[in-house]
C-alpha cells in the first residue's frame, strides 16, 4: 500500500470546526495527505467570535510532538496559535530538532479581531519562532504586529516581506486579502519575487483562510513541491475554497474544505 505524505500541525482548535486544528485536517485530507496533530490550545470559538481560550501545558505539547514525530514521522509540519512565549520557544525547539519543512502562520487575531497572541510572546516569534520557517505566512496585520510597518499598497507588502525575513525565515508569503482590488499575495525569498493574485469573491464566509492557506502550502512541501509551485497551489485550493465559503450561525461562516469534492463531475 502506499502512504500518503504525513503532516503535522502544532495549532490550537476551533469549536466551531472553521479554523485553527479543524481547518488544517481537512485542508491536509482534501489535497491528499495524512494529517497529524499536536493541540496547544483549546477554544470556544463560534461564527460571532471566540468566547474563551485555554492554553495547553508546554509539557503536552512537547509530549504530542514527540508521540507523533518520533514513530511516525513528518514530511513537513505547520504551526497555527502559539498564544504565549513559553509556547513559542518550546514549539521551536522541538521545530529546530526536526528534519522537515516548516510553515510558520504567525496567527495573532482570529477572524473576529479577538486577540490569540500575548503581546509578550511577540519577541519570541521573531527570534524563536520565525527563523526556523521555510515559509512564513503573515496576513497584513500580523505584519504590523511583528513589524510596526502599515501595509496600504503593494509597495508596503515589499517593505514588509523584507522586515519579515530580517527575522530568519527562507522565504515569507505577505497575504494582503485586507487590501482593495484583486486578492494578491507576495512570495520572495529576497532574491525570486512571485506575485499571486486571484479574482476577489463577494463572499464574507471566509472564516479559516490563513490555517487553510498555511496547510495547504504544507501539504504541497510534504508531497515534494517547491515552495513556488506548493505556494501557488495553495493559493488555487483556498480561492476556490473562499469562493464556496458557506454561512453557518449568524455571524462569519468558514470557507468551504471540501469544495473540489462538491464540484468535482
Amino acid at each position: 500500500m502506499d502512504i500518503p505524505p504525513r503532516v503535522l500541525t502544532v495549532a490550537g482548535s476551533d469549536s466551531g470546526g472553521g479554523a485553527g486544528i479543524q481547518a488544517d485536517l481537512k485542508t491536509m485530507l482534501a489535497l491528499g495527505v495524512h494529517g497529524m496533530s499536536v493541540l496547544t490550545a483549546v477554544t470556544a470559538q463560534n461564527s460571532l467570535g471566540v468566547q474563551g481560550a485555554w492554553e495547553l501545558p508546554a509539557e503536552a505539547v512537547r509530549a504530542q510532538y514527540r508521540s507523533v514525530v518520533d514513530d511516525i514521522g513528518v514530511q513537513a509540519v505547520k504551526t497555527g496559535m502559539l498564544s504565549s512565549a513559553g509556547l513559542v520557544e518550546t514549539v521551536a525547539e522541538l521545530l529546530a530538532g526536526t528534519d522537515a519543512p516548516v510553515v510558520v502562520d504567525p496567527v495573532g487575531v482570529s477572524k473576529h479581531g479577538d486577540p490569540l497572541l500575548a503581546a509578550s510572546a511577540l519577541d519570541s516569534v521573531r527570534t524563536k519562532l520565525l527563523p526556523a520557517a521555510t515559509v512564513a505566512t503573515p496576513n497584513l496585520d500580523e505584519v504590523a504586529q511583528l513589524t510596526g510597518i502599515e501595509v496600504h499598497d503593494e509597495t508596503g507588502m515589499r517593505q514588509a516581506a523584507d522586515a519579515v525575513l530580517g527575522f530568519g525565515p527562507r522565504w515569507v508569503l505577505i497575504k494582503g486579502g485586507h487590501l482593495p482590488g484583486d486578492a494578491v499575495d507576495l512570495l520572495t525569498d529576497g532574491g525570486v519575487e512571485l506575485w499571486l493574485r486571484a479574482t476577489r469573491h463577494d463572499n464574507r464566509h471566509t472564516h479559516g483562510t490563513g490555517c487553510t492557506l498555511a496547510s495547504a502550502v504544507a501539504s504541497g512541501l510534504a508531497q515534494g513541491l517547491t515552495v513556488p509551485a506548493a505556494v501557488r497551489t495553495a493559493k488555487e485550493y483556498v480561492t476556490g475554497a473562499i469562493e464556496a465559503g458557506f454561512a453557518l450561525g449568524a455571524g462569519i461562516g468558514p470557507v468551504d474544505h471540501g469544495w473540489r469534492f462538491r464540484t468535482a463531475p
